[in-house]
Formats: structure tokens, sequence, C-alpha cells
């Protein structure tokens, strides 16, 4: 028994990680719960106890083969985000076994869909939030089968996973305990009916939409992507931030001198780290900026930037802010846009890391975490979406790295009247792992989600450009010096997923409310049974 549901176990966490590590492979996804499922199955049939070891070890595996990489820039972080996110999946198992003592029938294994989808929701918006195995993520390198997540989001996907996985297993026991042999035809034409519109239904539709679809263009702008390949764990030792500019701005110089028009320069996140906001004129990275455009009129610069706000005050102005001298300091990742005028724009990062640039809950975690001599990070993050724009007033949104995993949130660029976006991020703290190839393909969801050309600039890898449809258009090589020279269009319409937002996720969390409550109210109504 326990060999069994051993091979169950690897079963399952090894058909969930092919669709995160090899690409156009997300149809697994679509069959890889059934042998979880069926250990669940074997374990009921045979009375076993403790089978939460089991389904706990299943999902470590998983996010183990998956998101092992995030031990290459933080061990523990590493370690800690396998074990915790395991858990809550883990939990969500639990609970959907213990309804099954409650509810009849099918009624646990819906519970147990709504329930996951509502959890995968409320992740996207929690303190401590990770939600990079969100299930509809598994189509992120098959963006050709889920054109239609312009009307759903990623958690359609989600839900389409779970639906075809409970199909599939439930058609599969009914086969074993000899159930269909009593079918009449028009009950398994039903059945063949209906297995052909969840599986297929959705694969066919995305076909059709890839097939008809036009890219939607309100004009163009010209965008050259600068990846300057510096290593990020010698940033700031092996090269002066005057010498890391010099490189930048030596990539962008060829090609700037073939353009005379608009032009719009990208540079990746956190490229620089002398900016202070309450005196942005002062930063010597900002100054060489500024000349380098009075050479260039027609060019906007957008470039990210871990920046500082110095406060003058006997109190410190956030539970997130460090001593300064005789003040107080707060950090930010910041975006800023600029061109020959010496304008300023700027957007502060409001998706941060946890542990690494977030401090969650910092009221309560605030003088622990000081007692530990500050190990987490204590950005500052903005409380809502703002566009940057430019120079002729065209509206861009800008997402800083992590941004980019959050699909909802991103609704709130194009809301505010993006007509395109960018994503700059620095990938090589994880080395050459899946991590950075898995973030690159969460943003052509996006750009299908959105309908909206993005201009992506890594710092080593990946930068590309992405049409509407989630195609790469154009891309950089990791850990390769480039500069990428291209065009997006501009789009002003709105996607059924941007005006209405994520309708999946809310019904899901009503069906798994009401569920629960049944199950509560059936648990409750017991004990008072027996009391009797």
């Amino acid at each position: 028994m326990k060999k069994t549901l051993g091979i169950l176990v690897l079963a399952f966490a090894v058909l969930m990680s092919i669709p995160w590590l090899v690409p156009h492979t997300g149809v697994l996804a679509l069959v890889g719960f059934v042998p979880l499922l069926f250990a669940d199955y074997l374990a009921d049939k045979s009375g076993m106890r403790r089978f939460w070891i089991w389904h706990y070890l299943a999902f470590v595996l998983w996010n183990a083969f998956t998101t092992y990489w995030v031990c290459n820039a933080t061990v523990g972080g590493g370690i800690f985000a396998v074990l915790a996110n395991a858990l809550q999946m883990s939990l969500v198992f639990g609970l959907f076994r213990f309804s099954k003592k409650k509810l009849p029938g099918v009624l646990p294994y819906i519970l147990l869909a709504a329930m996951w989808i509502a959890w995968e929701r409320q992740y996207f918006a929690a303190q401590i939030s990770w939600p990079w195995l969100t299930l509809g993520n598994a189509f992120a390198g098959s963006t050709r089968t889920v054109q239609w997540y312009e009307w759903t989001g990623s958690l359609g996907g989600s839900l389409w996973i779970w639906v075809v996985n409970l199909s599939v297993f439930g058609l599969l026991v009914s086969i074993g305990e000899g159930r269909t042999a009593a079918w009449n035809k028009f009950r398994k034409a039903v059945t063949a009916a209906g297995a052909f519109l969840l599986l297929l239904g959705p694969i066919v539709t995305s076909a059709v939409i890839y097939g008809t679809r036009e890219e939607k263009s309100e004009g163009r702008v010209d965008v050259l992507i600068a990846q300057p390949n510096f290593d990020p764990y010698q940033k700031f030792t092996s090269m002066t931030q005057a010498e890391q500019t010099s490189v930048l701005l030596d990539l962008y110089a060829p090609a700037m001198e073939e353009r005379e028009g608009r032009v719009l320069l990208l540079a990746p996140e956190t490229f620089t780290s002398d900016i202070i906001l309450n005196n942005v004129a002062a930063s010597p990275t900002w100054n060489r900026f500024q000349l380098f455009l009075r050479n260039h009129p027609g060019a906007d610069l957008l470039f990210g930037a871990s920046t500082y706000e110095t406060f003058a005050t006997r109190s410190a102005p956030s539970p997130l802010a460090r001593p300064y001298g005789d003040g107080w300091i707060e950090s930010r990742n910041s975006a800023f846009i600029t061109d020959a005028s010496g304008r300023e724009e700027v957007f502060h990062k409001s998706k941060l890391v946890v542990g690494v640039e977030k401090m969650p809950y910092p009221r309560l975690l605030g003088k622990l975490d000081d007692a530990l001599g500050g190990v987490m990070g204590r950005c500052v993050e903005q409380d809502s979406v703002s566009l940057l724009h430019l120079q002729d007033g065209t509206p861009l949104g800008c997402a800083i790295c992590y941004e980019s995993v959050y699909g909802e949130y991103c609704t709130d660029y194009v809301k505010a009247g993006a007509k395109f976006l960018t994503v700059i991020t620095n990938d090589a703290w994880w080395g050459d792992t899946p991590g950075y190839r898995q973030h690159l393909n969460y943003s052509c969801l996006r750009a299908i989600e959105l309908r909206r050309d993005i201009a992506r600039c890594a710092n080593t890898g990946i930068s590309a450009f992405i049409s509407q449809r989630g195609e790469i258009l154009d891309s950089s090589q990791w850990w390769e010096q480039d500069l990428l020279q291209g065009n997006v269009n501009l789009n002003s319409e709105q996607t059924f997923f941007v005006r209405y937002g994520d309708i999946t996720g809310r019904v899901c969390t009503l069906v798994f409310l009401l569920l629960a409550l049944l199950c509560l109210v059936r648990t409750v109504s017991g004990v008072f049974r027996r009391e009797r």
C-alpha cells in the first residue's frame, strides 16, 4: 500500500511540475491531480490514518521541483517558501478530506475545486504572498492554448484544470468499479460529448481566437531595450556605478545615432542606488542620464532604481523607516522616466517580495526583526497603481519585477489608461535555473489578459518584446549583454477581464463559502445530536 501511494504521490509531483519546466506541456496539468485523487481514494478504501503526511509530501515535492531555484538567492527563504506554500495547499486538501465526512456525493469535490481557487484568489492579496504556482500559470509556456484568458484571467485556467482532473478521476473510478457497464448508449454519448467539451472545447476556442485575432494598433512606439548583464552579487563591488552607467549608455549610443524621432529607452530594475527622492538632481547617475538625453531630445529613458527618502523628524514616519543620522530613512524600489527636459515621473513598486523587500505585518514583526539585526527588507510600497508617460503624453504601465505575476493587479494599469506595458526586472539572483524563464512566461499571460504589447527589460535576461497574443517576438539570451530594437503597438481597448476583473475567483469563493457553511451546519448539528 505504501509503495503504491509513493508512486502516486511522485506521479502527481512530476506531472504537475513538467508544465513549469518544459515549454508547451501545460495540458499535463489537466490530469496532474488524478494520481493524488486516486491516492486519496485508496486511503479512504483502506481506512488509512494520517494520510495528511502523504498529501503534504506530494505538495512539498511539487513545490520543490518547480521552485527550488529560490534557494540560489536565499537558502532559508527558499526552504521556507517550499514548506509554507505546500502547507497551505495541504490544508486545503485536508479540509476537502474532512468535508467528505459531512457532505454527500460529489459535493466534497466541488468544494475542493472552489476552495482551491478561492485560496489562490486570496493569496494574491495576502501580506505573505507567493502565488507562483497558481494552477492557471501551468499554461504560461503554452499560450496558444489559453487565448481565452482575456475573459477569465489565469484563474480560469485553474478552474479548467480542476474540472478536467475531477472529471477524468470520476470516469476512471466508475470504470474501475464497473458502473459504466450499465450505461446506455445515450449516457455514453453524453459522457463522450461532455469529455470533448471539457478537454478540447477550451483548446479549440483558443485556436479560433488565436487564428482570427488581429493585433490592435493605434500607433507605435520605437523601443530600445538594454540588457547590461551585471552580476547582481557583484554589482556593488566589481564595478562603480559610474562604470555601470557608461556600459548602459554605450549600449544605447550606436542605435541612437540612427534615430531622429521618438524612442523609449528601457533599463532594468534597480539599475542605480544613488537617488534620494528628496533631491533627485543630486544623483550622479541622474545627471549622467540628463547629459545623454540632451543629445537625444526625442528619447525617453525608463529605468529602475533603489531609492530613498529621508525625514528630519524625531518620530519614525512609518514602521518601515530605519534610523538615519538624526532622522529616518525609507527605501523603495522605483521606476523613473525622464527626458531631455529633466522632468521626473516615478512609480514605486507595489507588490514586494516577502522577506527580501517586504516585512509582512510590520507593527507585529518590526521589533522582532530589529532584535535579529534587521534581516528583512523594509521597502515602502505604493498604495495603488500609477502610470508613467512618454514626453508626448502616451501613458504606459511599468510592472516592476514580481508585479508581473499578479494578473488582476496588472489590469489596474489598463484601467488607468496604459496603452502598452513595460516590465523591468533583475532575475539573475536565481542563476541559470527555470526561475527566470517562468517569470518571462508570466509576462506572456499578462499580454493575453490585457491585450497589450509588452517590452520587458531584464538585467541579465531574458529581455523580450511580447505581442498582444502572448508571443515572444524577439528576445535576448541569458547572461549576454545585448540591445533589442523593436516597437510596441498602442491599444486603448479593454478586455472583458480588465473591465470586470476576476469573476472566476469571486464565483468560486462564493461557492466555497456556501459549501463550507453547509459543512459547518452539518458538523454542529451532528454534535447536538450526539449530546442528546
